[in-house]
């Protein structure tokens, strides 16, 4: 049987093949921007309850979705040719923005959810995450309904790669109207894949497949090599592009 490997901040992450079966691959150490940056970009990511130690992962196989296979139901399909036709008007009901609610959005992604009595996404990764969105790395997806946020998804990128983290939803298709637009997003950034981390059947039914660890850890590699895209505040528009915001 695998030993669990154990860190202090000063260890090095271990290579993801070290993972037991279910892809637990080491605990401890903290969640500097550092650590989470050195974890990311060996695909590796925590996950742990409040309490526990920090628990890091390397699942194989890994859930990612490929941002051409994102499937789009005939339901959504009308939502958002409604809410394209109105995008640029000052009076549209439903807008979707990017980093301009972030903490916002982490926070409605820890809410609790029916029949899930606690949540992963605790104050400590709250925290962790909102100061690498003010490093510039992770960022979050919102869809407002007559000014109010109804939805929203966030991640991280780095390089050519987006770690999609998690989603909320108050209101019909909310979390699927933001995860459209960013897929529209990266895409016109040529960024293609989406990290899911991991399988479930919701992830499946959006188009995401699972991958071999050795496969993804190639794709990332490589997608690591290219260039950061800007990310800025601002609407996105249906054509992937953002309209700047005062």
């Amino acid at each position: 049987m695998t030993r669990l490997i154990w860190l202090d901040d000063a260890t090095p992450l271990p290579h993801p093949d070290n993972a037991h079966p279910e892809g637990l691959l080491a605990a401890g150490g903290g969640l500097s921007v550092e650590r989470l940056t050195e974890a990311y970009s060996k695909g590796i990511f925590p996950w742990f309850n409040e309490g526990e130690p920090v628990l890091w992962w390397s699942p194989d196989p890994r859930m990612v979705l490929t941002c051409a296979n994102f499937r789009v139901s005939h339901s959504l399909g009308k939502k958002l040719r409604q809410v394209g036709r109105d995008e640029c008007s000052a009076n549209a009901r439903i807008r979707i923005t990017t980093d301009t609610a972030f903490a916002q959005v982490i926070a409605a992604c820890a809410d609790p959810r029916a029949q899930q009595p606690g949540t992963w996404i605790s104050p400590a990764i709250q925290s962790a995450y909102l100061a690498w969105h003010h490093a510039g790395v992770a960022h979050s997806i919102e869809t407002w309904m007559d000014g109010q946020l109804v939805g929203g998804v966030y991640g991280v990128n780095l390089g050519g790669f987006f770690f999609g983290e998690s989603m909320f939803s108050r209101a019909s298709d909310a979390s699927k109207l933001a995860l459209a637009y960013l897929v529209r997003f990266l895409t016109a950034r040529g960024i293609h894949h989406i990290d899911c981390q991991q399988q479930t059947g919701h992830l499946a039914s959006l188009g995401a497949q699972p991958m071999s660890r050795a496969s993804f850890l190639n794709m990332l590699a490589l997608a690591l090599e290219e260039k950061k895209p800007v990310w800025a505040r601002g609407q996105i528009l249906q054509s992937g592009e953002l309209a700047p915001m005062g």
